[in-house]
């Protein structure tokens, strides 16, 4: 388990290379929820998401000849962007392995930072075309199974924690389950009274079909959300979740994209389906736990294209949430 210790030396080992993102209340969130909001806005990060944090700590903890030998990652999208971006201002050759629906902005994000991209027909041929390369010599960066990834996602806990006192729910979207690890693990150790709360999307719920069994299981994906899209999660992940984490909610793709729309409007932030997920999970949230709430969001990425939302909310007839008060 990853404690506080870690995610501290993490904090201190990326400093000046990823962004301290804002913590800010969200006026229109307040008003749409009818409790206070506060937003981490991770979409505000280098390369659009919180993912660099990780890739950033793994790479500084790499001796020379692991960095020499080439870094490998694969992703759906946002971690393997994050770690050509930070490989390339390192000097570290870095490959990238992404299944064909991995967003093609994400495809050419990677090619422009330097990284070589081996593209798969899907996310379980990723994961093996990966492991092939590890066993031919690059220096593994997972997305989410290492603690030393998991600490560097955790300084979004911590740093959530010291700028907004007060919280008593957080909600944090899960891929692989990397950020919901590192951040539930700062909660914990910073104020343990606080509910850490999962968000999946449908065909994208690898942590939710963990939960059900006990363990680790693969999952068929299906989801829009790309960047949740992990065909499982890890050990390492499933028992922080197990241990830290109130519940995992999980709402459909439909509802992610309606959860967009509505950060769009209430808080003026550009998002991915990966972040838009957290409006319904905050609502059934609330129900669970009542009008004394005060929420806090972990905003995770904004890697989506106009086109990309257009497309969804005619798929789907999409439109914003109502408010609150106003019999949501």
């Amino acid at each position: 388990m990853v404690g506080i210790e870690e995610i501290t030396a993490a904090a201190d080992r990326i400093a000046g290379h990823v962004l301290r993102t804002p913590t800010l209340p969200s006026p229109g969130l307040s008003a749409h929820f009818g409790v206070p909001v506060t937003v981490k806005l991770e979409l505000l990060q280098r390369t659009g998401s919180f993912k660099p944090r990780g890739a950033v700590a793994k790479l500084l903890s790499l001796s020379g000849a692991e960095r020499a030998a080439g870094v490998v990652a694969v992703s759906g999208g946002n971690h393997g962007v994050a770690l050509a971006d930070v490989a390339g201002s390192m000097g570290v050759a870095a490959t990238v392995v992404m299944p064909e629906s991995a967003p093609a902005r994400s495809i050419d994000a990677a090619r422009a930072s330097g990284a070589t991209v081996r593209l798969t027909p899907d996310m379980a041929g990723a994961f093996a075309l990966t492991e092939r390369l590890v066993g031919e010599g690059l220096t593994l960066v997972h997305p989410f199974d290492d603690p030393v990834v998991i600490a560097g996602q955790g300084t979004v806990g911590a740093e959530l924690v010291a700028d907004a006192p007060g919280l008593t729910d957080v909600l944090v979207s899960i891929g692989g389950g990397g950020l919901i690890a590192g951040v539930a693990a700062a909660f914990r150790a910073l104020a343990p009274q606080v509910r850490v709360w999962g968000v999946e999307t449908e065909g994208a719920d690898a942590m939710s079909a963990a939960r059900a069994v006990g363990g680790p299981v693969p999952v068929a994906l299906s989801s829009i959300a790309s960047t949740l899209s992990a065909p499982s999660v890890s050990q390492l992940t499933y028992d922080h979740v197990a241990a830290l984490v109130c519940d995992v909610l999980v709402v459909s793709d439909a509802d992610a994209v309606r959860g967009v729309l509505t950060l769009a409007e209430q808080a003026k932030v550009w998002t991915e389906p990966a972040a838009g997920c957290l409006v319904l999970a905050a609502h059934r949230v609330l129900d669970r736990v009542g009008p004394d709430a005060r929420l806090g969001l972990v905003v995770c990425g904004g890697n989506v294209t106009a086109a990309d939302v257009a497309g969804w909310v005619q798929r789907f007839g999409s439109v914003p949430f109502p408010p609150r008060t106003a019999g949501a």
